[in-house]
């Protein structure tokens, strides 16, 4: 199983990126659609948290195509994804920062502070040819992520039921992360470690698809 997964790692590759953009694509429509209705203001960065999801496993899979400039490719991956990670970072902590409603939900000062460290880590990252400082921010950030989820969903969990979904994304998330980190660092970019990333990641994707439909039903 695991030979014909390698010989076909391409294919896979293709199917996996168009799969969770696809998702993100469903879960940014209805989340826009849902904080058209309700005005919750941790529901504008979720949806800006899947955006860039979106965007940046796209520009993942033009990574495999080599007439195109890797090295922008790269930065643009890791910009995408660590702001989709702070995206839902602050989709929890929205109300502990001063900023006004009215703002722009992409270009309010703590996201620009937000843009700059990202770019910051994509620019070091690409400088020496590593994922580490991703790897690392990210475990850093969903393991502050699953601690703020945790303590939301003891306090409120009866009456907003999409909370155990959102702690059960953050702890996926977290582990996925720190699979990637070990992969990488470790064990050479191992195919079967890489596999259950994979794995962990579309479930993690569906969860908070299965959680969004489940919300914006009622």
């Amino acid at each position: 199983m695991l030979e014909w997964i390698i010989e076909n790692k391409e294919l896979l590759k293709f199917f996996y990126t168009f799969v969770i953009a696809g998702i993100c694509a469903i879960i940014v429509v209805k989340t826009h659609r849902l904080f058209n209705l309700s005005l919750h203001q941790g529901i504008r960065y979720l949806r800006n948290a899947f955006l860039f999801y979106g965007i940046g496993f796209i520009v993942r899979s033009l990574l495999e195509i080599k007439s195109l400039p890797r090295g922008l490719l790269n930065i643009l991956f890791e910009f995408f994804l660590i702001m989709a990670g702070f995206f839902l970072l602050y989709s929890l902590l929205w109300k502990r920062f001063k900023t006004s409603t009215k703002s722009s939900s992409l270009l309010n000062p703590w996201i620009i502070v937000f843009y700059l460290m990202a770019l910051v880590i994509a620019l070091i990252d690409n400088l020496w040819a590593t994922y580490t400082l991703m790897f690392f921010s990210q475990i850093l950030l969903f393991s502050i992520a699953s601690i703020i989820s945790f303590k939301n969903y003891i306090k409120n969990g009866r009456k907003h039921k999409f909370l155990k979904f959102y702690f059960a994304a953050m702890i996926l998330s977290l582990a996925a992360w720190t699979l990637n980190a070990l992969a990488a660092l470790y064990f050479n970019w191992s195919q079967g470690i890489v596999l259950n990333v994979y794995i962990i990641n579309v479930i993690i994707f569906l969860l908070f698809l299965y959680g969004v439909v489940k919300v914006t039903k009622k």
